[in-house]
């Protein structure tokens, strides 16, 4: 049965197709959900609010079932079939030609709202005529039981893993999205009882297109932030939307949490409003195409948004391009460092600490003289894109720097440099060979976790490691607390600790990704030859280990950890135990909170300098503090 002109996608205009912002809510419920709340609505009412809202890209997903879906056609279809056979009144007649009019404005999608097992939600979305029986086909294929298609309830019993969902919703034509991701019944959840592998599993799967998030406006907390793609166990950047989960016309006054339609919608830039063109979309690496949707009369400002956001590993600012100063130096360093990391993008023209947004009076000559630098200067040879975007009536020049496919990059054929949190800097010898071990792990087919697993292991695969799995976190040889300021800790001796690569004594979760944080760095040795000290230092974000790290030459979080770990003898008794793991200190630098955080092995300590929130997953989240 093939969907009637209601759920068709609405007659594009003649022409060559003109891309554009499309305001979109994947995420809508109808009186067909058990829990709907406000069940005297008609479908015709709910289609009016859909189009009061100014949305033009809706998707029907109640719990567990198309009978919303269902419903809408049957209404039609016997409007429909009244108007051929001349019997309608004039209420019916009115009412279809509403239904029409109303559709040549939306494209409406079906899907369902899918209950996996444990009660994570996932959205499915398919193609405007995609037969009912096909649809329900879908539920039945994951479990959902016959009895209770129409039920429209969260609760099915048990159905199918998420995993397995991904892939049956993806192979039957559908969109797959984590619903909620980051709250309530979403994959992304944190203090969820499963270990780390599952909760990358979940959110980096191959079937996945897209994670819905509730948090897109809080900027440096986001969840987007999160899945940029930046960290090691997380090396796929998510497309992050957000939608209403509507479950009422209007939202609640009495509970802010309670939406209604529209009421937190996404924007999308397509070609057409057209379900193939959104799922190409989700399915690109083309990032920039969904933003929140803001407000008709406050305007969508790029810049803003970044600015709230702040410089980050895969963002940054220079207020000028000039040569003079070294301006212009810095921001070819950006796109040496953005290319050789995750990527990112660069905003000239606009300082993040300023009000007030200085601009460029020229961009077109400075991106002019940008292109011509980075042509004679970046080796090899780099596609970035350039574009000039408005705030506060200035112009902005905007360079977005995709990761690089023939890493390692380097400015006038001998500076390599790296992106680490806000700062870029020239990389050392161990970061430069590092970059080159990761390209040819990819070469070859295993990856960046696996790149980075023989960083850990000393560049030794582990007999029977599984290549397509995140890396286990392993024990170094750990300084120990000596009393004196001012003088390194002598190394433990090598008969206390483990053979490197091997799981440390005592260690209850060896297959847990979150074992150690995220971010931050360890002390791994310490060493004093001829009067100078030496640190080895493990970037806990690739498990990158660099050598012969001084304090005077060290950058600031590297710096910042030698002088904790010289000036400040380690107290165990001090630590805020839960656990094994524990926190140290908690401060805040450079605008962001910034913990030192142990974990316990047996009879020796391990500490992790200037971890961040985003870097504490596991155990380690029960240490972040409130906003």
């Amino acid at each position: 049965m093939t969907g009637p002109p209601a759920l068709q996608s609405p007659i594009p205009p003649p022409g060559k197709p003109q891309r554009k912002w499309y305001r979109v809510d994947l995420h809508l419920h109808t009186p067909a959900s058990h829990d709907y709340e406000e069940p005297g609505v008609s479908y015709l009412d709910w289609m009016r609010t859909v189009v009061k809202r100014g949305l033009e890209i809706v998707a029907i997903t109640d719990h567990n079932t198309v009978a919303g879906v269902a419903r809408i056609r049957q209404e039609l279809e016997w409007l429909t079939r009244l108007e051929r056979d001349g019997r309608m009144t004039d209420e019916e007649r009115a009412q279809l030609n509403e239904w029409r009019e109303l559709s040549s404005k939306v494209l409406v999608l079906p899907g369902f709202e899918f209950t996996a097992t444990f009660g994570f939600h996932i959205l499915g979305i398919f193609p405007p005529d995609t037969p009912l029986r096909q649809l329900e086909h879908v539920l039945l294929a994951l479990k959902v039981p016959y009895e209770k298609l129409d039920a429209g309830s969260t609760e099915t019993g048990s159905t199918t893993d998420v995993i397995t969902a991904y892939r049956v919703i993806h192979e039957a034509g559908g969109i797959v999205i984590a619903s909620h991701a980051n709250s309530t019944h979403g994959v992304a959840m944190r203090n969820f009882p499963f270990g780390g592998q599952t909760k990358i599993a979940y959110t980096q799967d191959q079937f996945l297109d897209a994670l819905e998030v509730t948090d897109l406006d809080k900027h440096r907390f986001s969840t987007a932030r999160f899945f940029n793609g930046s960290k090691t166990e997380y090396p796929r950047r998510m497309h992050c939307i957000q939608g209403s989960d509507a479950h009422r016309l209007t939202g609640d006054p009495k509970n802010p949490k309670r939406l209604g339609i529209g009421e937190r919608p996404t924007e999308m830039l397509l070609d057409l409003p057209t379900f193939e063109a959104i799922r190409i979309l989700l399915r690109s690496n083309q990032f920039d195409r969904t933003r929140r949707a803001l407000p008709p009369d406050k305007p969508f400002d790029a810049l803003e948004t970044a600015r709230e956001e702040g410089p980050s590993i895969v963002l940054s600012f220079h207020e000028t391009a000039n040569q003079r100063g070294g301006k212009l130096m810095a921001i070819l360093a950006d796109v040496c460092a953005f290319a050789n990391m995750a990527g990112g993008t660069i905003y000239v023209g606009a300082n993040h600490r300023k009000d007030k947004v200085k601009g460029l009076e020229a961009p077109k000559e400075v991106e002019d003289a940008l292109r011509m630098a980075l042509a004679e200067r970046l080796a090899p040879p780099l596609d970035v894109k350039f574009d000039v975007v408005q705030s506060q009536g200035a112009y902005v020049l905007r360079i977005r720097v995709p990761k690089g496919t023939d890493r390692p990059y380097c400015l006038d054929d001998n500076k390599f440099y790296v992106r680490d949190e806000s700062e870029t800097s020239l990389a050392v010898r161990d970061e430069i060979v590092a970059l080159v071990r990761e390209v040819l792990s990819e070469q070859s087919g295993r990856g960046k976790s696996a790149a980075a697993y023989d960083e850990r292991s000393g560049g030794g695969e582990r007999v029977g490691q599984n290549r397509d799995r995140p890396p286990r976190r392993e024990a170094r040889p750990t300084p120990t607390p000596q009393n004196g300021a001012g003088r390194p800790r002598d190394a433990q001796p090598a008969e206390a600790l483990q053979l490197e690569g091997n799981a440390a004594v005592g260690d209850p979760a060896t297959d847990d990704a979150f074992y150690l944080p995220q971010i931050g760095v360890e002390i791994v040795d310490a060493a004093e030859r001829n009067g100078s000290h030496f640190y080895s230092i493990r970037d806990l974000r690739n498990g990158h280990v660099i050598h012969n790290v001084t304090r005077k030459g060290a950058r600031k979080l590297w710096n910042y950890a030698i002088g904790q770990y010289e000036d400040k003898p380690l107290k165990p008794e001090k630590i805020q135990w839960r656990g094994n793991v524990g926190q140290v200190t908690v401060e805040t630098r450079a605008g962001k909170t910034r913990y030192d955080l142990a974990r316990r092995e047996g009879e020796r300590i391990r500490v992790f300098y200037g971890v961040t929130d985003e870097g504490m997953e596991g155990e380690w989240a029960a240490f972040v503090q409130d906003e």
